[in-house]
């Protein structure tokens, strides 16, 4: 699981980088000062101890926008990264630059399976993995700027056979959740398993990555409905899940998505690091997570980051939900009103980056609005019932499946692509994942922004191929007449514009690329071709100019 026996347990990652700074974060065997060496310069910063677990997320600063440079990590002065006889390249921090030209590689859904024969035959290639070996051999300068990781980095309820061997030294595998994670120690080491592989490792170590979270983080069909999550309360262990689920998630994956000045004005990670070196803040994020979880607006998980004249938005459609009011909402109030006020034009590029899909194939949009509208009691208390069992058994619940937040960032899209909130942009993009199919979806609306989803999912963790004939089904529109006459039938607002599909499905295991040149954007989605063991070889599915 590490590097012989190396100090350092995970990492590096690279996570928050902007023109002149960027975030390194670490996990160590035992509590130490981290130095991350950069351009002559070193940055120093401590340990903090997370329920025996330490890591550590060391601000570099003082850096040249555009420019690449190669790092290294010591602790407690000894070097451990890079690691010796290392095939790869130097990983290396690359600033933004300043004439907004970006790349961007996006995507969903990665299980964790080792990478023989049997694994590729099952699982499909890795595309992260697929990744790493195209750019070890190019030049960096053609790598991305930053990778958006859509949701499902983790499955703490589908564990692999090494996961579940962890489990089954810890406690009994056959009392509840069973081979599902329980507690923060087992997802310490899902995360582990989950980037730990050489080339994984090798690859977060040298593109920044921005991540939000999906159901499979915490558990399928997490947060679909108020019944749903009554049912979970009444389990045994759930309390202990979504606790570590989302205090793991903070420390895994949150933390680095901030700057240095957003990480200071968060309450939470002040409260983490006041315990030193030395002390456990355990206690501190279990009851923070917990919080959270009960009272979604005390807590943002969104964030937002600006690339020159490219806004991009990362949006928590997951745990923001507000499930016991009605009508139902996919974001809290809170969030809903910090999403308005960054859901702005006078930029070049709008991106709006939230792990379910905003438009689904139309048919299957109006199934699950009229399916909300059913659970809700539009057809009687036992049609409640029955579209409730509905909801949960076929996962009914995307941004359709919350139409009243639908429309409200429906009608804001449209209002910035009319330039009703500053200069329109070029492109409006939805960057999804989720569903385990990608496709590009055009919106019809005649303004000066191409208003598109675009949806890159799994990056490994293929759908099975009977479910690939009903998705194919649905995106081909053979769903949509049933679709539109149910949604009617259910007394359900039209849509704020019309969409289509324009381009897929695909259903190979993939990563997509949006390239930004000025005012010019283009997407193509890559999969990539395996041989027995033999590293994968990524080739282009298709490629799309948007504007």
């Amino acid at each position: 699981m590490t590097e012989g026996n190396s100090p350092l347990l995970l990492g590096p990652l690279l996570r928050y980088v902007d023109q002149t700074s960027a975030a390194v974060w670490v996990e160590t065997a035992t509590p130490a000062e981290v130095t991350v060496s950069v351009d002559g310069r070193d940055h120093t910063g401590p340990t903090f101890t997370v329920h025996g677990h330490h890591y550590a997320l060391v601000d570099v600063d003082g850096l040249e926008a555009g420019g690449s440079f190669p790092y290294t990590v010591a602790l407690d002065g000894v070097q451990v990264w890079p690691p010796p006889d290392s095939p790869y390249p130097p990983s290396r921090i690359r600033t933004v630059r300043d004439d907004d030209r970006h790349r961007l590689a996006f995507g969903s859904c990665r299980t964790t399976a080792p990478h023989d024969a049997e694994n590729n035959r099952t699982h499909g290639p890795d595309m992260l993995r697929a990744m790493t070996h195209r750019l070890v051999g190019t030049d960096d300068t053609e790598w991305p700027t930053l990778v958006l990781l859509l949701g499902d980095q983790v499955y703490a309820d589908e564990t692999s056979d090494a996961m579940q061997e962890f489990i089954a030294k810890r406690r009994d595998i056959n009392e509840p959740p069973g081979e599902e994670l329980l507690d923060f120690d087992e997802y310490a080491y899902l995360y582990r398993l989950a980037w730990i592989d050489p080339d994984t490792r090798w690859l977060l170590s040298t593109l920044p990555t921005a991540m939000i979270f999906d159901d499979h983080d915490i558990r399928d069909d997490w947060n679909t409905s108020d019944v749903w999550r009554r049912q979970m309360q009444e389990t045994s262990w759930w309390q202990h899940r979504i606790v570590s689920g989302l205090g793991s998630y903070w420390v895994y994956q949150h933390i680095g998505n901030l700057s240095r000045d957003e990480r200071a004005d968060d309450p939470v990670w002040r409260e983490v690091t006041a315990k030193g070196r030395d002390g456990d803040a355990g206690e501190v994020l279990d009851e923070f997570a917990a919080t959270a979880d009960a009272k979604p607006a005390t807590y943002r998980w969104s964030f937002h980051r600006d690339l020159g004249r490219t806004r991009l938005l990362m949006v928590d459609s997951r745990a923001a939900r507000e499930l016991e009011e009605h009508p139902r909402q996919m974001l809290d109030a809170a969030e809903a009103d910090w999403l308005d006020g960054v859901l702005t034009g006078e930029v070049d590029h709008l991106l709006f980056g939230t792990s379910l899909p905003f438009l689904l194939p139309m048919g299957l949009h109006h199934i699950e609005a009229w399916n909300e509208a059913v659970a809700e009691g539009a057809w009687g208390r036992h049609a409640a019932q029955t579209a409730e069992r509905i909801r949960q058994a076929i996962d009914l619940e995307h941004w359709a499946a919350f139409q009243d937040s639908f429309q409200r960032v429906g009608r804001a899209i449209v209002d910035v692509a009319r330039g009703g909130r500053g200069s329109a942009p070029e492109t409006v993009v939805f960057l999804s994942g989720d569903v385990h199919h990608s496709y590009l979806a055009d919106v019809r609306l005649k303004t000066q922004s191409r208003v598109v989803q675009a949806v890159c999912s799994p990056i490994r963790n293929p759908m099975p191929r009977w479910a690939r004939w009903l998705s194919a089904m649905s995106v081909r529109g053979l769903t949509k007449p049933v679709g539109m006459l149910a949604s009617r039938t259910a007394h359900v607002r039209k849509p704020p514009f019309r969409w289509s599909i324009s381009a897929g499905p695909w259903f190979d295991n993939t990563i997509a690329v949006l390239d930004i040149a000025g005012r010019r954007a283009d997407v193509r989605w890559h999969t990539a071709d395996v041989d027995g063991d033999d590293p994968p070889a990524m080739r282009v599915l298709k490629s799309v100019r948007l504007s």
